[in-house]
Order: C-alpha cells, then structure tokens, then sequence
C-alpha cells in the first residue's frame, strides 16, 4: 500500500481539514439540496449567498476558525483579532459579498518540508477570508457531500483515514491481492481552475458565490512582499481547498465506480484493487488518459507502481501477506517518528527527565492513536524500548563524568564495585544506556512512575475501544 507522508502526510492531512473542515449545521441549506431539481440540486439562480451569510452560519464559521486557532495572513491579524475586525468592517465586507464586489487578500506562502524530501506549499489566508470560506464550506457541504462516492473519505464528515485504512484491507481479503497505485503529480497546484469551476457550477448557480469561489483560487500569493498572481492550482491551507479537491476527484471517483472497480480515496492518495498484474496494468494505463484527459491531471510515474498491497503502503500503514491481512505501521513513519523524536531528546539534554517526558507524551499519545488499528505489536515494543533508552542515554550524558555517574550509580541501589566498574566502562553513552546497569538504575518501572506513555499499551486500549 503507498503513500508518501503516509502517516505523516496523513496527520498532515487531518490536521488540513482541522483548519478547514467542518460540517454545516444548516437544515435550511440541505433542504434545498434535497428538493432543486436535476444536476443544479441545492442551488436557485440566486440566493444561495444569503443563505451563506445567514447569521447562524456565519457565527458558526466564526467559532470553528476561533477552536481551529492557525497562524495569521498577509495582514498579519490573528484569531484574536477576528472578533474587534468583525464589528469594525463586517458590514461593509458583507455588503461586498452580497453585491459580488468582495475580493479576498492574497495568501501568505508558508513552505513546509516534506517527509521524502522537497517541500509543500501552502497558502494561509487572512483569519477574515478563513471565516469567509468557512461559511461558505458549510453551506456547500450538504449540496456536494451526499453525492460523493461511498469510497472517498479525505476530508468528509463522519470518514477518516482510519476508515479509508480498513475499506482497503477488506477489498484485499477479498483476493485483490494486487494493487494499482496512483500518485497525482503536484496535484495541490496544478489543478486547472477553469475545470474545477465548471464541476462547482454544475450545482452552484448563484454566481456571487462561483465569482468569490474563483477570486479564492485566483488570490495572489505573497511572497516577499511581491503578491504573485496565480493561475492554477488550490494551495493547501484555506478552509475552502479539501472541499474543492473532493469535487474535482469526484468525476475520477464516479468514472472508476462506472467501471466496477474496487478503490479507495483519501484527498488526491488512492488505489485500486485487482485481482492479477495484467488487469493493474490496464486499469493504470486507461486512468493516467482518463485523468489527463478528463481532469488535466498528471500522473507521477516514478512515484506510481502496480504491485502488492504488502509492498506498497496507504495512509502510514502496510498490510501482511497473510490471506487475512494485518496492518502494521509502514517502517517510513517509524523512521519519521524516530527522527522527529530524537529531535525532542536533542533538546531535552538540558532538561529534567520529568520535562522530557512531558513532552514526549502528546507526541506518542498521537501516534498511538493514529497506529490503533494496526494488529502486529512487535514495532509499538521495539519502540517502547528505544524510547526508554533515548531516556537512560540523556541522563548518562548528563552525569558526564565516571565520579558522578558513578556516585548516581549507587544512589539507584547498585553496588560500590558494579558502580565503579560500570563508571569508568570506557564504553560509549549509546551502549552505557542500553547495558545492564542503567536499566537497574533506572527501571521501567521508574519511567512508569513518572508518566511515560507506553506506546503498546496506549495501542492497545485504543484500540479495543473502537
């Protein structure tokens, strides 16, 4: 099963919709959607922008923007300015919206590493134009949601990548034991505005909304004080761009139901499962001219393969051979987990260990979560075990010399001799930290005193509370 930032782009990925998501809670909106006619469902000619700036739903995109916290934009105003911004310029920003006038400001580029290398774009609006799209996703939801496929799950209410993780499984216990996996090539950029817009229009007619829609999309990008213009492409960042993604792969999502294909999709990640290599390699050849052809859409080659499931990894996880397949952790997240922690105990020389594992904790609380529905425990206990040692190994590099280690030593109930013996080793810390003495020293049950979160056994409670 592939997939890059796996776990990483994954949480990534959540973390995206925790800025943009939402649900609408908004009756009058899916009515509509259930009574308008033909392909223009939800939408009247006109209209549908006061029911976006309708008081609820507006204070509702207010208070999800305020939870969701996030950096500022260009303007450089927080969340804690949206509250004194909203009673200074609202009416005006409102009448603007009503009358098609608004223009949104520029987004500010924030660029991010990526886990295999390179970077990430993404576009972080003004907490004024977040809002705004907000309020907008909320009222759009319940018009284009109902009509995705049952096997999209990025960014929709009530689905997760959890859910995506256990429809694939299923498809390869049914024998599809072969996989066609696609990655879309910068697809965040390089959506084609044109053909976004026309999937949009096909069900939104007021055309104050597309008109602001479009000017979203279009917004500059600021960039050394130099606001660039934009063309293409739906930068990650905005409310707005999950939504539009899934409406855009809806088109693919529909052509591969239409053909009887067994798939899952989270965002612009997805694959197909078939029964034989053959069969993959038609299925990857008439998709990479569907998406080209259809949606625009290139297909990275280097990045896409038909091959096992066990072989290729989706969403942070990687399946067993078994017939009845296990899901385990794909070893890429373990290698980023580990990195991202020695980091934290780089930084954590100079602390206590209670502080250490302070902040460990959220960290490997979060992957626990995330890894709950894996069924092979070996990695949560080798990690278990080299976390614990990362922890030994701080505290023999801070007792620095062998008179001090060897005095802390004794403190911990070794005897004068071993105590000594052990001090003056000649040993590196790395194999000091691992050896005999300090796990006496400093036992496990010593860390479980102090609140060290054990990464098997925070696994396994989540997982029998699904």
């Amino acid at each position: 099963m592939e997939r890059t930032d796996a776990g990483k782009k994954a949480e990534r990925l959540e973390q995206t919709g925790k800025v943009g998501g939402g649900t609408a809670e908004d009756t009058g909106t899916a009515r509509q959607a259930a009574t308008a006619p033909g392909d223009h469902a939800g939408e009247e000619a006109s209209g549908f922008m006061e029911e976006v700036l309708r008081r609820e739903n507006v204070m509702a995109a207010y208070r999800r923007v305020v939870r969701n916290q996030g950096a500022g934009g260009v303007d450089g105003r927080s969340v804690d300015d949206l509250k004194h911004q909203i009673r200074e310029d609202w009416p005006q920003i409102r009448e603007a919206l009503l009358s098609g006038t608004y223009k949104p400001s520029p987004v500010r580029k924030v660029e991010i590493p990526k886990p295999g290398g390179g970077v990430r774009m993404l576009g972080i609006p003004t907490v004024m134009d977040r809002m705004i799209q907000q309020a907008i996703l909320q009222a759009l939801t319940p018009i284009f949601d109902p009509t995705f496929s049952a096997d999209s799950y990025g960014f929709r209410p009530g689905r997760s990548a959890q859910r995506a993780v256990l429809r694939a499984r299923e498809y390869i216990a049914e024998g599809r034991r072969w996989v066609v996996d696609l990655d879309l090539e910068k697809f965040f950029d390089t959506v084609q505005h044109d053909v976004l817009m026309s999937r949009v229009a096909r069900r939104v007619r007021d055309k104050r909304v597309l008109r602001v829609i479009g000017r979203y999309l279009r917004a500059g990008i600021m960039e050394g004080g130099v606001a660039l213009p934009r063309k293409e492409g739906t930068p990650q960042g905005g409310p707005l761009s999950p939504l539009l993604s899934n409406i855009l792969l809806d088109e693919l999502d529909k052509e591969l139901e239409r053909r009887g294909h067994r798939f899952v999709r989270y965002a612009d990640d997805f694959q197909v499962y078939v029964e034989s290599k053959r069969a993959g390699e038609r299925v990857m050849a008439s998709l990479e001219g569907f998406l080209a052809k259809r949606l625009r859409l290139k297909v990275n080659r280097k990045k896409s393969a038909v091959g096992r499931p066990w072989g290729r990894k989706f969403l942070g996880y990687r399946t067993t051979t078994d017939k009845k397949p296990k899901l385990k952790p794909d070893p890429k997240s373990v290698k980023r987990l580990k990195l991202k922690l020695k980091d934290l105990f780089r930084r954590g020389r100079g602390w206590s260990l209670g502080r250490t594992i302070r902040e460990l904790n959220p960290i490997l609380r979060g992957w626990a979560a995330y890894y709950r529905l894996a069924d092979v425990s070996g990695v949560f206990e080798e990690l278990d075990q080299w976390i614990r040692r990362r922890l030994r190994l701080i505290l023999w590099r801070q007792w620095k010399r062998p008179r001090t280690r060897r005095k802390e030593l004794q403190k911990r109930g070794l005897g004068e001799e071993r105590a000594a013996i052990s001090a003056y080793s000649g040993h590196g810390p790395w194999w000091n930290a691992g050896a005999s003495h300090m796990n006496q020293a400093v036992p496990n049950s010593m860390l479980n005193q102090m609140g060290l979160v054990n990464l098997l056994r925070e696994q396994r409670r989540l997982k029998c509370s699904l």
